[in-house]
């Protein structure tokens, strides 16, 4: 028998402001272009509670620690990328006032500012708890308690053990997601930020079909990808409806209890319901990255694809450099390790282009096997 083929590497990323985020398995680099068109590069390791309890690798345990692990590291990440960009804004203003007083000579550049210290474990657990928060209120209380009134306003009461009252449910949380993300799309920073996700789906799969990174390799890919977290999130949410429909009309009445209560103790056994569901997700997910020619769960997470039209634009090719980069550092760190070298904690470098941040990296992508199953 032949040798068993190594497992693919778990590569993934995120988009930030003017930049990008990629990770795997032991590693992450932040990489985010100035306003001055230098490019900042920051590694670290990649922080996984897997690595901690390994129980959490179980299938249908593990999507909602993907979720929590990819919100902790990402608002790190994010703090850093935003940190960049308002040192670009400031940049502008100055040259405005520059321009406007009709200075002759430009003024004196300042010194360079303190190096920010990174957010503090219990300023991210704040963040993730607030946006964890934020996120079931807009996605599992308003539609339950507009599901209810809408039935009110037309005089025919939805309760829970209706299938329609889920249906209704579900299509409120779709149209507050869908509506959200297209309205935010408007926004120039999102806008940018968007391309920049199209960006990072495009190095990633370059990397999964064993390609080196290369601006010639990675133009013709699709922005769309299978295994982007905005289809895990329609996949959650197209599965909350199921679950719900299928589960609720077992629940006890609670008939003896004010119908605002009730609804409410409803609400309450929703949400830890979420985490059964994330995990149920992550794995048709899995599944259908794994067997993408599969026609049932490739129906399954068509949804999630279609929305990436909206989260996702065609990027310039200065975003492209910058998500080739984030990967290739990140491989690169990884492989380090892998080999035994000694790698900083964390460190930040600023490159004046492109060509000078790659010039000793290699191409580490060559040494590993994309095409993994996990979310990005």
């Amino acid at each position: 028998m032949g040798a068993k083929q190594p497992e693919p590497m778990r590569a993934g990323g995120q988009a930030l402001l003017e930049g990008i985020m990629m990770r795997s398995p032991n590693s992450m680099a932040v990489v985010c272009r100035r306003e001055d068109g230098r490019i900042v590069l920051k590694e670290d390791r990649w922080i996984s509670l897997w690595d901690r309890w390994k129980f959490l690798r179980k299938p249908f345990l593990r999507g909602a620690i993907v979720m929590i692990e990819s919100m902790w590291n990402g608002i790190g990440a994010l703090s850093f990328s935003a940190k960049i960009y308002a040192e670009g804004e400031e940049l502008k203003e100055q040259q405005k006032k520059t321009a406007a007083a009709g200075a002759a000579e430009p003024p004196a550049e300042k010194a360079a500012p303190e190096p920010e210290k990174p957010l503090s474990n219990l300023s991210i657990a704040l963040t993730v708890t607030f946006s964890l928060a934020m996120a079931m209120a807009m996605f599992v209380v308003l539609p339950h308690l507009a599901t209810v009134y809408l039935g009110v306003l037309l005089g025919r009461e939805l309760t829970v053990d209706m299938v329609s009252f889920h249906l209704v449910d579900g299509v409120i949380k779709m149209a507050v997601f869908l509506l959200y993300i297209w309205g935010i799309s408007f926004l120039k920073d999102i806008r940018r930020t968007f391309m920049y996700h199209g960006a990072e789906h495009m190095a990633i799969a370059t990397f999964d079909q064993g390609q080196e990174l290369t601006l010639a390799n990675v133009r013709p890919q699709s922005t769309l990808h299978p295994r982007c977290g905005t289809s895990f999130l329609i996949v959650v949410l197209l599965s909350s409806i199921l679950l719900f429909s299928l589960l609720f009309p077992f629940m006890p009445k609670l008939a003896e209890l004010p119908k605002i209560v009730r609804h409410l103790v409803y609400i309450a056994i929703k949400l830890p319901l979420l985490l059964p569901i994330s995990g149920v997700s992550y794995e048709l997910i899995r599944l259908a990255a794994k067997y993408p020619r599969n026609p049932l769960l490739h129906a399954a997470v068509w949804p999630g694809l279609m929305t990436q039209k909206i989260t996702t634009r065609r990027p310039t090719d200065d975003m492209l450099e910058i998500s080739i980069l984030s990967l290739k550092k990140c491989l690169w760190r990884e492989k380090q390790l892998q080999d035994g070298a000694p790698v900083g904690e964390s460190s930040e470098i600023v490159f004046d282009d492109f060509s000078a941040a790659v010039a000793d990296l290699g191409t580490p992508e060559l040494f590993f096997r994309g095409g993994s199953c996990e979310i990005q």
